[in-house]
């Protein structure tokens, strides 16, 4: 890419010496907060996620127009091809393989920060990035060499990026079960963090400072140690905790795009990134909130993922409960005044959210007043179950936030919990010693009947906690998979 209108010793594109550049990337800037806007409900999400692409079309095209392309013809067709593997993959994708495709999606923005980092550090003089080598930065009649504020700039794109990248190789790994979703703690792994980060941080400011021929070894350092640390970071994370790694991780991603748009000054970059770094942040700041998380503990890594606090995934004991049948759960349900049901990650895995919108129709048939109650950590991703509710159709104004709904079941006639389990789990509130202590649950011990749809008791949640929900007088299991039980209640209550 060669850059319009810079001189050598301005780092500036296109935009800096035209102004209806600068409103284009403007205007672009605010369609991207109409869509952070449009997003925060999913009423109005398909119209942010329009208001993003008509952002996103803007930026492209004022970039495309307004630089020397090498070769336009092959940039149109590296779009094109993009475009097509997007679609595809939109179309094809399961719902509950949406948080896997984030992370993946998230580690490509990580790697095309480190690429484009390296192309700038390679070929400088494409992106106006020289100066005199003099003290001043005046006298063109000196070699030129890359300036010091470049080389911060692109040493922190690189580092965020290489961090992003490796970080979400491993999310994804985790999240599609190619990786165990089990903490993996190493020996004085915070150690080993603050070390890899203060020395990422020390070899940026050294990298600053080199002389030319003594900066490829520093920023060969840089890379790779930002890699590893992506790597260290999220490992120690154990699957409860992965909606808020997916939240930080986005967040990472924004923060790369944001300091690869002031190396190569571009506005647009610039506020985009800084516009997805900092709501990636306040996102994952509500949700360690929500889970009773250190938001510092999130940026160090290994959170949750205490040496006590690491379950094995099975029942600490084996008490007795009730087990019904989805006749027993029909009639219940169709006697009922007022059901809240609470979604979770087993509802998705079991494609269950059709029959769910099925059953829930016939209960407002029947005169029964139906709600969903969200946990903002349901499912592994942040929306993940309110996302799966929109595709069955289930209408906005019935789905709820924990802080709007649980002061309601102790009205409730049923909880009806389908597929999900700490976000329930009264040893939030009761034991000191569990690792969940502290995170905000639902009141459902509070209903007069709960219904409660897992495959088995031999699994107790991400969090390896056993659930006295479960053994409680009002509870009934229903041990089946999610669809088929719900296919089953919507069939006895025909």
């Amino acid at each position: 890419m060669t850059v319009l209108g810079a001189t050598p010793a301005h780092a500036s594109t296109g935009e800096a010496v035209n102004p209806w550049v600068a409103l284009a990337y403007l205007l672009s800037g605010v369609f991207f907060i109409l869509a952070l806007r449009g997003l925060s409900s999913p009423a109005t999400s398909r119209t942010g996620n329009r208001y993003g692409m008509i952002g996103m079309a803007i930026a492209m095209v004022t970039t495309l127009l307004t630089h020397d392309i090498a070769n336009l013809v092959e940039i149109l067709i590296a779009i094109a091809i993009g475009a097509i593997i997007g679609l595809v993959i939109a179309r094809r994708i399961a719902m509950t393989a949406m948080p896997e495709l984030v992370a993946a999606f998230h580690s490509l923005v990580g790697l095309a920060a480190v690429l484009v980092g390296w192309a700038a550090y390679l070929n400088p003089g494409a992106f106006g990035l020289l100066v005199p080598m003099d003290t001043i930065g005046t006298d063109y009649s000196l070699p030129m060499q890359i300036g010091a504020v470049s080389k911060v700039e692109m040493g922190l794109g690189i580092a965020i990026g290489a961090i992003t990248f490796s970080g979400s190789v491993i999310a994804f790994l985790k999240l599609s079960g190619r990786m165990s979703g089990s903490p993996i703690l190493l020996p004085a792994r915070h150690v080993i963090n603050l070390g890899t980060l203060a020395a990422i941080i020390v070899l940026t400011a050294l990298f600053a400072m080199a002389a030319p021929a003594q900066t490829m070894p520093l920023i060969v350092g840089l890379t790779v140690l930002a890699f590893l640390i992506g790597f260290l970071l999220i490992i120690p994370i154990g699957g409860a905790d992965m909606p808020v790694v997916v939240s930080m991780l986005n967040s990472y991603s924004g923060w790369a795009a944001a300091a690869m748009g002031f190396t190569l000054g571009n506005t647009a970059m610039i506020i985009t990134g800084a516009l997805v770094g900092s709501s990636g942040a306040i996102l994952s700041y509500i949700m360690c909130r929500a889970m009773n998380r250190s938001f510092i503990s999130v940026i160090a890594g290994g959170f949750g993922a205490d040496d006590s606090g690491a379950g094995g995934g099975e029942a600490k004991e084996q008490r007795p409960y009730k087990q019904g049948s989805a006749q027993d759960a029909a009639f219940m349900l169709e006697q009922a005044e007022k059901v809240i049901i609470i979604p979770g990650y087993g509802m998705a895995v079991a494609q269950a959210q059709h029959a769910l919108r099925e059953m829930t129709d016939i209960l407002e048939e029947k005169g029964v007043e139906v709600k969903f109650a969200i946990h903002p950590v349901a499912g592994r991703m942040p929306g993940h179950m309110n996302v799966l509710l929109a595709e069955a159709s289930v209408d906005y104004d019935k789905v709820f936030e924990l802080e709007d709904i649980n002061s309601e079941f102790a009205q409730a006639d049923v909880a009806f919990i389908i597929g999900a389990n700490d976000v329930v789990n009264p040893a939030a509130k009761t034991d000191k010693s569990s690792p969940i202590y502290g995170m905000p649950v639902f009141d459902v011990d509070k209903a007069r009947q709960v219904f409660f749809i897992k495959r088995s008791m031999g699994g107790v949640g991400y969090a390896g906690v056993d659930n006295d929900v479960f053994y409680m007088d009002q509870t009934m299991m229903l041990l089946a998979d999610a669809k088929k039980m719900v296919e089953d209640i919507v069939k006895a209550m025909d």
